[in-house]
């Protein structure tokens, strides 16, 4: 017998429910770190679209070799895969009362900064999916005077020369592509999240003094991966980071890990206590975070390389930096890794698109390729897996993530620099204080355990992805609305 028309709409209903219920994925947990985001997909599609991933990476890691010259929780979003946004980003919030601003996590620069009001050039719309908004100072922010300590520690000890005592304290950051910002600084409340249980956060704020952007230029205000700004994690003073820690609010430690799996990932500032981590020292009195490179092996065997690979000083040397979305090596070290990863496949067509070296194969790159390992000192040891340093663009067409920085900037040339195609899927904790950097091979969609140092306390964080957090609130509204149906149905 056929059923009534009432209960087969209700039958619909409630299989449009199961259907919701079982798509939908799981709430993120409130923590005590930054949700990070995603900026570029790990896998692209047809091979036009895939010269197009590949020329954006170029632009994007541009961008970040001219920046290279140049316990809290942070909500992290993004993907860090050359085929997917290509950045993590994180949601602050600054002013009471409090706004929310999208700024990129940046271990290679040191302000934070975001685009002020009536900002020449600033884009208003983003192709990330998210909302972008304008900082106005006139809120609860106060401008920073040219004569200011944090202005003249900034600029060497001395105010600048054409200080007079009505001159706000200004600031400009030029890239290697050509895109800059200019604006001045300002000083206004940072709201963050204070982990206070497992899972658990409280509000808590901090004064700190942060670029105000006034005018953009090239690439920055091109609205298809725009951000409010930037967020730098680097080691000096104007650091976020290191303001929090002089004022006595975080110890001067953080850690990051980037997820290519499931997106976002955890970032959190404090002393990580669990997984524990092998650890290398940072070279002192560099800007970025340099490390002591020994050696790098394919498969086991170790590379003949130039002794000038392990040299450091400002224009050699190995930087781990996870604002850089792939790898970068000096010319003679690309040449003879790459002869080493394609040894067994001599006969293969290896096509160059966008300098990437791209190629065709069907089977699984872990077992057709082998592991790269880098070698640092203290006998710490960062493997690279084929799928790590191989994406896939369209069907069988797979590009290595490893390119030679001697074709991509003069002044990177003769540098190592490991971006997130080596660091994600890894615990990767900065510890400032006693300067040294450590990582773990970990997965960054569980949680870690960091120690509140005034407490004593080891609580839970957890991973975030502030990218899927719309998708959650639709799932959510959905089901309240078949929820209301049914029971209208049940009800007349």
């Amino acid at each position: 017998m056929a059923p009534s028309p009432r209960a087969s709409s209700l039958s619909c209903v409630l299989l449009i429910l199961a259907l919701s219920v079982a798509l939908a994925p799981a709430p993120a947990s409130a923590t005590g770190v930054f949700r990070v985001r995603r900026k570029f997909p790990r896998h692209g599609g047809v091979l036009g679209e895939a010269e197009e991933h590949l020329a954006a990476l170029r632009r994007h890691d541009g961008r970040r070799h001219g920046r290279l010259l140049g316990a809290v929780d942070l909500p992290l979003g993004g993907v860090g895969l050359p085929t997917e946004t290509g950045l993590y980003f994180t949601r602050i919030e600054i002013g009471a009362p409090p706004k929310g601003y999208y700024v990129q996590v940046d271990t290679g620069s040191d302000i934070l900064w975001v685009n002020c009001i009536r900002c020449d050039g600033c884009p208003t719309r983003s192709g990330l999916g998210i909302e972008l908004t304008q900082y106005d100072p006139a809120g609860s922010g106060s401008t920073v005077g040219c004569d200011q300590e944090f202005c003249v520690t900034n600029n060497g000890g001395v105010p600048p020369s054409t200080c007079s005592s009505e001159s706000p304290c200004q600031f400009r950051i030029t890239y290697g592509d050509g895109s800059s910002t200019t604006g001045f600084f300002v000083t206004d409340f940072l709201q963050y999240d204070q982990v206070s249980g497992n899972g658990q956060i409280a509000p808590s704020n901090a004064s700190i003094t942060f670029g105000c952007g006034a005018q953009l230029g090239g690439d920055l205000g091109s609205s298809n991966e725009a951000l409010d700004g930037i967020l730098g994690f680097g080691q000096s003073d104007s650091s976020m980071l290191s303001q929090l820690a002089a004022a006595g609010k975080v110890p001067k430690i953080f850690a990051h890990c980037l997820d290519t799996v499931n997106g976002g990932g955890i970032f959190a500032i404090g002393n990580v206590v669990q997984p524990k981590v092998q650890t290398t020292p940072l070279v002192p009195n560099m800007t970025h975070y340099n490390v002591n490179l020994k050696g790098i092996s394919v498969g086991g065997a170790t590379l003949q390389l130039p002794t000038s690979t392990f040299n450091t000083d400002e224009s050699k040397g190995t930087i781990i930096d996870s604002g850089t979305t792939l790898a970068y090596l000096p010319d003679s070290v690309y040449k003879t890794l790459m002869a080493a990863v394609f040894n067994k496949y001599q006969d293969m067509a290896i096509h160059n698109y966008q300098d990437f070296l791209c190629f065709q194969f069907s089977g699984s790159v872990d077992d057709g390729f082998p592991v790269i390992t880098f070698s640092f000192e203290g006998d710490l040891v960062l493997n690279v897996n084929p799928h790590d340093y191989l994406f896939q663009n369209g069907n069988d067409l797979y590009c290595v993530g490893f390119l030679n920085g001697g074709l991509q900037t003069k002044d990177g040339k003769d540098m190592v620099l490991l971006g997130d195609l080596v660091l994600s899927n890894k615990l990767v904790v900065y510890d400032l204080e006693n300067q040294v950097i450590g990582w773990t091979d970990y997965n960054c969609s569980s949680s870690i355990k960091i120690k509140d140092d005034k407490t004593g306390s080891v609580y839970t964080v957890d991973a975030h992805n502030i990218s899927t957090a719309w998708r959650f609130q639709w799932h959510e509204s959905l089901i309240l609305l078949l929820v209301t149906t049914i029971w209208s149905y049940l009800m007349f």
